[in-house]
């Protein structure tokens, strides 16, 4: 491993990225040639092994500019994970190892979706959290079996975005000293000189958030950017950044420097005059001298030796504390016992009506006594969402080893961070605030469901029920909103059974991030299976006859209202069917049979009722059907008073119903 070697490794990086972008016609290529440098040599003196990509406890690396997807490609590369160069000359085509940004369980050594500027940062933070809060469960003197850094590489536009501020803070108040960023500081965005948009000093604003600020000027010196990690990695009480000067381009004559390097390719000429300029064979395109793989193979051999002394540290934990290491095994599978907790009867049992933000705390101070590794936490409004366990401390820069997480009024930056603690692994993660603010954390949540990351969302305060608070706080369109996201499942219990429900799926399903959207007020409590719930729509009061004449559908607090109105139909001899419809996503996905059986096609006199915009229930109710609903914003006042207002009572759900029935 000399330093000519290193030098020639990182050349390859630029030319296998210039290359890639070059074939595909499109791309970012600016990042990988103008940060090479630092990445390389990040990643050097990393931990980990690309012949064992789910290793434990290697260092967790998060590309947050996830526009520079070929700087990561290449180094997966080069380290051995597994990225081939036919791999590579497929960057951006349809079903490749090599897509457009680094996408999280597609590409082995891709350790999160990036992309959306500063989500990377976040993701990051989560990771650092999650690896303390291991940490401190599983580490004994001498045995330190969980002992990894989290690096993420940022550029000027995500430090722009305003969700790196929310977690960097978050980060320097908890001390994360085991996070390093490295900022690729180019001063170039897309539209120029950043000068027209970002002139802060970012090392005073890192300064104030409790960082420790260090600074490489050159970002080709590979010994300053060595120091300057190992600078990051001494300071134990604090996250490091490195702001790394940095050409975007480096390498390219014509390009270098300048705002068109960042995202269209160089153009073949620049190609060759790069490779030139580098001292590279101009053909063939992809070429990698073989000097560089056998200075990667040392590289590589070193990972693997790193994971074979931690398997023989892990033995030897193994045999000091047998029933610690074996916890610490089921957590990092992930595993759950679905069957106990589906036949647990206390887990399912409640006796009395109540809001379904109690009912949802009660299922999260329940699941804390049954899933050790069970952490979560809210955006400053945990009184107000029943989020806090009460047998968990809280988790802080002086203690690790509470569950109770406190993200301040933080809430995009908190959906991303536990997007970066489920992600690392270890870790059964929930979040929480009022459903209004769904609004700021969708990106995080549309991440969540694009990764398949099974987080819970806890969102409470589902409706106008919030009432004296107004239209600012009480959400209309936010539950179409999530109902449209794809594999983001949505529950709006009725009732305390189907919230049990909802966290059971949220828990167990191991696939889809959950939506629990949680009343205010207190709802009634039905009678019979809560496990029904599960399937997403069921008969909740069937008719006496076996065709219904009218199907009464609603979710939420609306189930009420329904429940009442067949009563009042039936004296008028009208016979309806009320259907509790908790998870569209859920009923959906049942088969024709049963969605026949709950919703016969023959019955074509529907009306849906929900207290939100009508958006999305014109599927279930048909063009003979109606939806007594909420199109406009709210009001302000009491909750009892709007629900009036805006027509949710039972005479107009019977007169509803009545019209539908005659036309």
């Amino acid at each position: 491993m000399s330093r000519e070697l290193d030098k020639l490794s990182i050349n390859a990086i630029r030319v296998l990225s210039a290359d890639a972008i070059e074939k595909s016609k499109s791309g970012h290529p600016g990042l990988p040639l103008g940060a090479a440098t630092m990445a390389f040599t990040l990643w050097s003196k990393m931990n980990h092994n690309g012949k064992n990509p789910e290793w434990d406890n290697r260092d967790r690396f998060i590309l947050s500019a996830g526009h520079g997807s070929m700087l990561e490609y290449s180094l997966l590369h080069l380290f051995g994970y597994g990225v081939t160069v036919e791999d590579i000359k497929n960057f951006r085509q349809v079903g490749s190892l090599t897509p457009g940004h680094p996408e999280y369980g597609h590409t082995k050594g891709v350790e999160i979706t990036t992309g959306p500027l500063g989500q990377g940062i976040c993701n990051a933070v989560g990771m650092a959290m999650a690896e303390a809060h291991l940490a401190d469960k599983f580490n004994k003197i001498g045995y330190s079996i969980v002992d990894h850094y989290t690096y993420a590489i940022v550029g000027d536009g995500c430090l722009m975005e305003g969700i790196s501020g929310e977690a960097s803070s978050l980060a320097g108040t908890l001390g994360l000293g085991k996070l390093v960023v490295l900022y690729d500081s180019n001063n170039i965005s897309i539209e120029g000189h950043t000068d027209i948009a970002f002139r802060e000093d970012v090392a005073k604003r890192y300064e104030a958030y409790g960082w420790q600020v260090l600074k490489v000027s050159d970002g080709n010196d590979i010994d300053a950017i060595e120091a300057a990690i190992a600078a990051a990695k001494a300071e134990t009480n604090k996250p490091s950044i490195i702001i790394v000067k940095n050409q975007i381009g480096f390498g390219c004559p014509a390009k270098q420097g300048k705002a068109s390097a960042h995202g269209e390719p160089l153009g073949a000429d620049n190609v060759t005059a790069m490779k030139e300029n580098l001292g590279w064979k101009t053909e063939p395109a992809f070429y990698v001298p073989d000097e560089v793989y056998t200075n990667m193979n040392e590289h590589i051999e070193k990972g693997g030796a790193t994971e074979v002394a931690w398997n023989e540290l892990f033995k030897a934990y193994s045999a000091a504390y047998p029933e610690l290491a074996a916890e610490y095994t089921k957590w990092m599978s992930g595993e759950l016992d679905k069957e106990a907790l589906l036949n647990n009867e206390e887990l399912w049992s409640f006796d009395k009506e109540m809001a379904t933000r109690e009912s949802s705390g009660i299922m999260i101070n329940r699941l804390a006594k049954l899933i050790p590794n069970f952490i979560g936490g809210s955006a400053d409004l945990a009184p107000s969402n029943k989020t806090h366990m009460k047998t968990r401390g809280d988790f802080s820069a002086e203690d690790r080893s509470g569950s109770n997480l406190h993200f301040g009024v933080r809430e995009h930056a908190m959906a991303a961070i536990v997007n970066g603690m489920y992600a690392h692994g270890g870790l059964k993660v929930f979040c929480a605030t009022f459903f209004v603010f769904s609004d700021y954390m969708k990106g995080a949540m549309r991440l969540s469901a694009l990764m398949n990351l099974p987080v819970a969302y806890v969102l409470t305060h589902d409706s106008i029920g919030v009432g004296e608070d107004g239209p600012t706080h009480q959400p209309i369109e936010q539950l179409a909103a999530l109902r449209s996201m794809p594999n983001m499942t949505v529950f709006r219990p009725a009732d305390s059974k189907e919230t049990a429900a909802a966290w059971y799926y949220a828990v167990t399903n191991g696939k889809t991030p959950t939506s629990l959207v949680l009343t205010r007020q207190k709802l009634p409590l039905y009678d019979g299976d809560p496990t029904r719930a599960l399937k997403g729509g069921y008969i909740l009061k069937d008719s006496k006859k076996e065709t219904p004449d009218v199907l009464l559908m609603a979710s939420g607090s609306e189930v009420e209202l329904i429940y009442k109105a067949a009563d009042e139909l039936a004296a008028k001899g009208i016979d309806a069917r009320v259907i509790s419809m908790p998870a569209f996503e859920l009923f959906d996905a049942q088969d024709e049979a049963y969605k026949e059986s709950v919703m016969p096609k023959a019955v074509r006199a529907r009306v849906a009722v929900e207290a939100l915009t009508s958006f999305g229930w014109h599927k279930y109710v048909g063009l003979d059907g109606a939806v007594v609903s909420l199109d406009t914003f709210g009001a302000s006042g009491n909750a009892d008073a709007l629900f009036k207002q805006f027509g949710f009572t039972v005479e107009n759900v019977v007169e509803t119903a009545v019209k539908t029935i005659n036309n």
